[in-house]
């Protein structure tokens, strides 16, 4: 787009070269540059806007944080040391049945449930930082900051809450012994590993959310 305002500009410039010097010269070749300059600005907002600072970028951030966490899981369960005690009589290890896993089919449907799962602290918090900013509209740095801190401490208890309840249901999983669980358990060890990973994106996605934020008041200053 950029590149097409510059092809137009000199072309204008071009066609017009013979009238520059006297006044409708001028004021076309004013004309021209101000067209090429809005197309430029045009081109760089639509980029900013509608790609790198979306809300949806935000909200999968924490996908990247849970992927971290699924494999770090998988690695700990090829590691001789970990869960290696007992709690009255019973070895961890055995009752959590650790052991190397090999990245199967099971393995990469758990870590698709988990991108699913992920998702969910992102849009809890995503979404209250969203009706916070358009509710106070903040004009400052400070302001903007200040708005994104209550809205996150507001949202930080149902992020808890939402990673505590799949953490515990997969508990029974990782411990099944019965028919089906040489499937179910690999499938549940890295959305267990990410989910307790993932409560991370608790603190990213606010901190991010006001970066953005704060480009956009720096932006909207620098034209003003």
């Amino acid at each position: 787009m950029i590149f097409v305002s510059i092809v137009a500009s000199c072309a204008v410039k071009k066609d017009i070269g013979i009238l520059k010097g006297n006044a409708a010269g001028d004021r076309l070749w004013g004309a021209s540059l101000f067209a090429q300059k809005g197309t430029a600005r045009l081109a760089t907002e639509i980029t900013v806007n509608c790609f790198f600072f979306s809300t949806t970028m935000l909200v999968f951030s924490g996908i990247f944080v849970a992927w971290a966490g699924g494999f770090i899981l998988l690695w700990l369960y090829g590691q001789g040391w970990f869960l290696d005690f007992s709690i009255f009589g019973v070895n961890m290890r055995d009752l959590f049945q650790v052991h190397t896993m090999n990245l199967s089919v099971a393995v990469w449907v758990g870590f698709l449930a988990l991108f699913g799962i992920a998702t969910d602290n992102g849009v809890i918090q995503s979404t209250y930082l969203d009706q916070t900013f358009q509710r106070q509209q903040p004009d400052t740095i400070d302001t903007a900051r200040e708005a994104t801190i209550a809205a996150a401490m507001r949202r930080i208890r149902p992020c808890l809450m939402t990673s505590a309840t799949t953490i515990l249901a997969l508990i029974p999983v990782l411990t099944s012994v019965g028919r089906g669980s040489d499937i179910m358990v690999p499938m549940a060890i890295p959305s267990f590993g990410g989910m307790l990973v993932v409560m991370l994106s608790a603190f990213i996605v606010p901190v991010l959310y006001c970066w953005v934020e704060e480009i956009k008041l720096n932006h909207h200053r620098s034209r003003g």
